[in-house]
């Protein structure tokens, strides 16, 4: 089996594995807005303007997505800048993934998933769906916070659990250290949208 069809495979089969929902949403309408939250991973670092996840989820999903990533920013910052962001467009999903700089400037775990906490409890308090992307450890690919599993459980929230860990496992998929390139984005998006249609938000 030659590399491409291999690497071809894989997806496939972490697709099927992962779009599983126990947490059923409703249809998000055609005028809907999702708002995709996070630092450079959800801003796009690494690609060129366009080839972000959130802007291939846009196309994928036939609704607006604004990308709401802002390089270099900690949950501390991400849970202050929220909540206005969330008054301004009203949006009814919400797609968080946060915590890779907290992970990488050594902050403590504990306190990233507080934070994270309340990103999902200021979201669920204005009526919007969450959808929670898993971070994994920076130079450990495979592995992951286990707070980011607990989270989900504990808000019953759909969760994208290893799409960043096989693209960021995967030299061919990464524009360098910690950052996907445009192939590595459009995995991540299209795993996302399968998580959305699984969960019932997309037809």
């Amino acid at each position: 089996m030659s590399g491409t069809v291999f690497l071809a495979f894989c997806i496939a089969a972490t697709t099927a594995m992962d779009a599983s929902c126990t947490t059923k949403m409703p249809v998000l309408p055609a005028n809907a807005a999702i708002v995709a939250f996070g630092d450079s991973l959800t801003f796009g670092t690494g690609a060129a303007p366009g080839k972000s996840y959130p802007a291939v989820l846009e196309k994928l999903a036939s609704r607006k997505v604004i990308n709401a990533g802002i390089p270099g920013e900690t949950t501390r910052q991400g849970l202050a800048r929220l909540p206005a962001l969330l008054d301004t467009y009203r949006p009814s999903l919400l797609i968080l993934c946060h915590g890779a700089n907290d992970l990488i400037q050594g902050l403590k775990e504990k306190k990233a998933a507080d934070n994270i906490r309340e990103m999902i409890r200021q979201a669920q308090k204005r009526g919007i769906h969450v959808v929670l992307i898993g971070v994994p450890y920076p130079g450990n690919f495979t592995s992951q916070p286990s707070f980011y599993t607990m989270i989900a459980d504990e808000f019953n929230i759909p969760f994208e659990r290893d799409a960043l860990g096989m693209v960021l496992g995967d030299a061919s998929l990464k524009s360098d250290f910690i950052h996907p390139n445009a192939r590595g984005y459009k995995i991540i998006a299209e795993k996302i949208a399968a998580l959305l249609r699984k969960c019932g938000a997309l037809r």
